[in-house]
């Protein structure tokens, strides 16, 4: 397989978690999104949506989408599993990895991040402040959600980690580099944590990356 991926983005994060659970290698090709390497041509032959992640599989089929990346790997690697059994308790994990996914990330993406600033003209210290608003937003509300339920245990669902643990580590890595005050936030931040025990998450934090620079 193949994973063309960024240091930095979130969505290849979450995939470079999920392959890390599974103990699937894949070839990383680097797509530096700042440079617009998305936008050269080649890249473009392979997602014409011109965003990381996309994934090769081995039978030359190429998907794009994080979530829907996860999946298939769920899927097709089924140990250890990263959606459960109980089709209520898939639909919990679903809801919070939506929640960021969903909700949270496209607000903040690189694309809107430089729309703001190239086209809207915001300084920098506006463009921060719609960072840290929508993401308070999300945390706020997905802190109440998790604290407030008996089925969150050492993760966001239970005690293995779940897809919405792969979606939670890469939105709280991108919460402390834009120096968001997480002490509001403690079950987000112990949850981060004891993933960021496990190597799966932490050799996929993107300082780890070949191409962090």
């Amino acid at each position: 397989m193949k994973l063309y991926d960024y240091f930095r983005s979130s969505a290849a994060y979450r995939v470079r978690i999920a392959l890390n659970l599974k103990g699937v290698d894949a070839h990383r090709e680097f797509v530096h999104l700042v440079k617009g390497q998305q936008r050269a041509d080649a890249y473009l032959a392979v997602n014409r949506q011109g965003l990381v992640p996309a994934l090769v599989t081995d039978e030359h089929v190429v998907l794009t989408q994080s979530l829907a990346i996860i999946e298939w790997l769920d899927e097709v690697h089924r140990a250890p599993a990263l959606l459960p059994d109980d089709a209520f308790a898939r639909a919990r994990v679903r809801s919070i990895a939506m929640a960021i996914a969903c909700d949270i990330h496209p607000l903040n993406n690189l694309r809107v991040l430089n729309y703001l600033s190239n086209t809207l003209g915001l300084s920098d210290e506006q463009k921060n402040g719609w960072y840290r608003y929508w993401v308070d937003i999300g945390f706020e509300a997905l802190e109440q959600q998790l604290a407030g339920d008996a089925l969150t245990g050492e993760f966001c669902h239970g005690d293995a980690p779940t897809l919405a643990d792969v979606c939670l580590v890469p939105q709280v890595a991108n919460a402390r580099r834009y120096k968001i005050d997480l002490l509001p936030y403690p079950t987000i931040v112990r949850i981060d944590a004891r993933c960021r025990e496990l190597p799966a998450f932490a050799n996929a934090a993107p300082e780890q990356q070949p191409d962090a620079f």
